[in-house]
C-alpha cells in the first residue's frame, strides 16, 4: 500500500448542489443503478468517466447513446474499460477526479452460494483499490455504494444505520467487509468517504436478477403461473431515480463524511403482495406458486427489510418521490418493450 501523505481533497468547483463543470467517476456505471445516476450527472453538466467492465466484443448497453458519435449524448461520458480488481487501472481511472461514485460490484445473492470468493475478489479487494486510488488522488468524496442486505433480517424496524451486521449469505458477507474497508479510510488516513446503504432499488434497466423484472418478464411473456421463491419476506422498495438522486444529495453532504446512510422508502411490502401489485400493473392475469428452486437456505432467507431514512433527510434532504404503484407501472411498461433482454422461462441466478 502507498504509505505516501495524499493530497489535501480537491475543490474543483463551488458545493452548491450544482454538478456543472466537475469530473467524476462512477464505477459499475453500464449497471442498473450506475447508468441511471451517469444519466442524472450527464443531465447536471458534470463530466463524467465511466468505469465500465471490460468486454472483448462489441456490446451496446444502458450507455450506448452515449458511444454514437453523431447523437445528443455524444461527448458527454467517458468510457474507461477496466476492472477494479486491477489497482493501477483504477488509479488511472480515479485520477483528476473531484467524486466518485463506487457502485461496480459482483451482485446477486443465488451466485453467490456457488462462487464466494470471487464476490470477496470483486467486492472487498475492488473497494480497497478504490479506497486507495481516492486517498492517492486526494478526491473531495468517495462514495461507496452498500446494501440492504448487510443488516440481514430486521432485529428491531425500522432498520437504522445502527442495526447490526447479519451476514447471511457470502453476498452480503462481502458487501459488509467491503463497507468495513471504505470507513478505515476515513478513520486511518481521512479520506472523505460516505457509505450510501440503498434498500432495494427497482425501475427501468434492473437485470431479472431481481424479483421486480422477474415478475415482470413472466407477466408480459403470458405466463399463467408466476413462478417465485418465498413470498412472506418484506422488503422497501425504492425507484431507481430516486436513489439516484439519493447518491447526489449525499455526495455533498458534509455530516456524512465517514457515516452510512440509509436510501429508502421507509415502507414495506412482503413478495406476496408485491406480485399481486404486479400482476394488476401489468394488466395480465396469473396466479403465484413457489418454485422450491428459487427458495434461498433457510438461514440465509432475510425475512424483513424496511429503512429508517430519517438521517437522509435531516441531513441531505432527500426523500424518494415516485410511489411504489406509479414505479410499478412505469417498470412494468419498460420491461413489455424489452422483453427480449429476458429468459421469462428461466431462473436466473
Amino acid at each position: 500500500m502507498n504509505t505516501t501523505a495524499p493530497r489535501t481533497p480537491s475543490t474543483h468547483a463551488a458545493l452548491d448542489g450544482s454538478w456543472a463543470g466537475r469530473t467524476v467517476l462512477v464505477t459499475g456505471a453500464e449497471g442498473f443503478i450506475g447508468s441511471t445516476l451517469v444519466d442524472l450527472l450527464v443531465a447536471r453538466g458534470a463530466r463524467v468517466r465511466a468505469f465500465v467492465h471490460y468486454k472483448p466484443y462489441a456490446e451496446k448497453g444502458h450507455l450506448a447513446r452515449y458511444l454514437d458519435p453523431t447523437g445528443p449524448g455524444a461527448g458527454a461520458v467517458e468510457m474507461y474499460a477496466g476492472d477494479v480488481r486491477d489497482a493501477g487501472r483504477v488509479s488511472d481511472a480515479v485520477e483528476g477526479c473531484d467524486t466518485v461514485f463506487h457502485l461496480a460490484a459482483l451482485i446477486g445473492i443465488p451466485y453467490s452460494y456457488a462462487s464466494p470468493g470471487a464476490y470477496v475478489q470483486t467486492n472487498v479487494v475492488g473497494t480497497e483499490n478504490i479506497a486507495e486510488a481516492a486517498r492517492r488522488h486526494g478526491v473531495r468524496r468517495l462514495v461507496h455504494t452498500s446494501t440492504s442486505e448487510v443488516y440481514g433480517t430486521a432485529r428491531t424496524v425500522p432498520i437504522a444505520e445502527d442495526h447490526p451486521l447479519q451476514p447471511q449469505s457470502p453476498y452480503s458477507a462481502s458487501k459488509i467487509g467491503a463497507d468495513m474497508t471504505a470507513l478505515s479510510f476515513h478513520a486511518a488516513f481521512g479520506l472523505p468517504v460516505t457509505v450510501v446503504r440503498p434498500f432495494n432499488t427497482y425501475g427501468p434497466r434492473q437485470s431479472a436478477r431481481a424479483v421486480i423484472p422477474t415478475i415482470l418478464a413472466q407477466l408480459h411473456a403470458g405466463a399463467e403461473e408466476v413462478r417465485l421463491g418465498s413470498l412472506t419476506p418484506t422488503r422497501d422498495f425504492t425507484y431507481v431515480t430516486d436513489t439516484a438522486e439519493g447518491f447526489l444529495a449525499v455526495a455533498d453532504c458534509d455530516r456524512a463524511v465517514g457515516e452510512t446512510v440509509n436510501l429508502g422508502s421507509g415502507r414495506e411490502i412482503s413478495v406476496g403482495d408485491l406480485a399481486a401489485a404486479l400482476i394488476a400493473a401489468s394488466g395480465r392475469r396469473a396466479r403465484v406458486v413457489t418454485d422450491p428452486d428459487r427458495l434461498r437456505p433457510a438461514a440465509s432467507e432475510v425475512e424483513r427489510l424496511l429503512s429508517d431514512n430519517s438521517r437522509v433527510r435531516e441531513w441531505a434532504g432527500w426523500q424518494p418521490r415516485v410511489p411504489l404503484v406509479e414505479g410499478l407501472r412505469r417498470t412494468s411498461d419498460w420491461v413489455a418493450e424489452h422483453l427480449h433482454l429476458f429468459a421469462p422461462g428461466r431462473y436466473q441466478v
